[in-house]
């Protein structure tokens, strides 16, 4: 009987796990399949269970997208905007917050907002795979309790390793937004600036005021 070979775990200790991946909360990373060997079929068997739960794919470990409510408001107020801009110039796809990308091998990122220019997407047609091998020429993230610095650090570093041009990340408490270039150049923006596109929309604008009264809007 040949006996079964042991592997060594990708990680010395859940602690090690957790710094790896941005200093998280433990409740976000899933344990089935376990850390370091999961693939885009488990990503996609969440997605699709009844309790639905999007995940990212990070070097093999599934780690739960952060996201409330409220971000979610502020996400569909967003992809308004740029929709209002972008379909009527037929400049590419704008997706939501659980439009799934494969930045690269290994990395599948959710992005809370993201554009794509036709571009970039093969034979410039809506991509029909449920986890495009594409990334975003504009990023967004809007931030949520659980989302630490070091995690938006890693994300960031991410997306411009897969070509992504611009990232905007929005924080909704502080109504701020940091616009990045790079992983680290970045400028910020409070709620009576006016976000600009470029280089990616140029022409495109919006008042933060305006997309910050989302979350003052009552009834």
């Amino acid at each position: 009987m040949t006996p079964a070979i042991e592997t060594e775990p990708p990680f010395e200790t859940v602690e090690d796990l957790l710094a790896q991946l941005g200093d998280i909360p433990a409740e976000r990373v899933l344990l089935r399949p376990a850390p370091g060997t999961a693939t885009e079929a488990d990503v996609l068997a969440y997605e699709a269970a009844p309790r639905k739960r999007l995940c990212e794919l990070i070097d093999g470990v599934l780690v739960e997208k952060a996201m409330g409510y409220p971000e979610s408001l502020l996400a569909g107020t967003l992809v308004t905007y740029l929709n209002m801009f972008v379909m009527p110039r037929n400049l590419g796809l704008v997706s939501t917050a659980d439009g799934m990308m494969r930045l690269f091998a290994g990395r599948v990122r959710i992005p809370d907002v993201a554009f794509v220019s036709w571009d970039r997407i093969p034979g410039r047609r809506r991509p029909k795979a449920p986890i495009p091998d594409i990334a975003p020429d504009l990023a967004v993230e809007i931030l949520s309790r659980s989302n630490t610095r070091k995690e938006m650090e890693l994300k960031r570093r991410d997306y411009f390793r897969a070509g992504t041009r611009l990232v905007w990340q929005i924080d909704p408490v502080a109504r701020i937004v940091e616009v990045y270039t790079s992983s680290s150049t970045f400028s910020t923006h409070d709620e009576n600036a006016t976000l600009a596109g470029d280089p990616v929309l140029p022409g495109f604008t919006l008042s933060l005021r305006d997309l910050f009264a989302e979350c003052d809007r009552q009834g």
